[in-house]
């Protein structure tokens, strides 16, 4: 048993599980953020560009809801694509601007590859090599 919790901990501790885990939070927290601006901010507007429509409460009724006074005896049933079109917009939204950093990281990589990079330096027993070489060439011309 104590092997396996040192594998997971060997495991937990990788830095690209760690890397992945903040990724998630910080996921998570841009989705808050994307999901205000499309609620919050995007939908009304186009709301009220095509005449006023809330699209969260855009649906199709299958059957309406059978009341009894203020009681509900049966719910309605309805097929709520308004949510849908707006869950639609978050995730355009969200890919949009993963798109953008990504386009933004691929472009600081590219520019490290565009510097020149100094020459490896030549191994000792290389150049050893080579001046044996040269010291032969020589003696084969006398």
């Amino acid at each position: 048993m104590s092997k396996f919790l040192e594998e997971f901990k060997a495991f937990a501790m990788r830095g690209n599980v760690i890397d992945l885990a903040v990724g998630v939070v910080i996921g998570g927290a841009f989705g808050q953020i994307v999901n205000s601006l499309v609620a919050d901010v995007i939908m009304p507007a186009v709301g009220l560009l095509i005449g006023g429509i809330n699209f969260t409460g855009l649906k199709i009724v299958l059957k309406h809801a059978v009341m009894n006074g203020t009681q509900v005896v049966s719910p309605e049933v309805s097929i709520n694509y308004g949510n849908f079109l707006q869950a639609t917009l978050n995730f355009i939204i969200i890919a949009f601007a993963i798109f953008l950093m990504v386009k933004g990281i691929n472009s600081l990589h590219r520019k490290k590859e565009d510097q020149p990079q100094e020459p490896a330096a030549v191994p000792d027993d290389v150049k050893l090599l080579t001046e044996i070489r040269d010291l032969l060439k020589e003696q084969e011309k006398k």
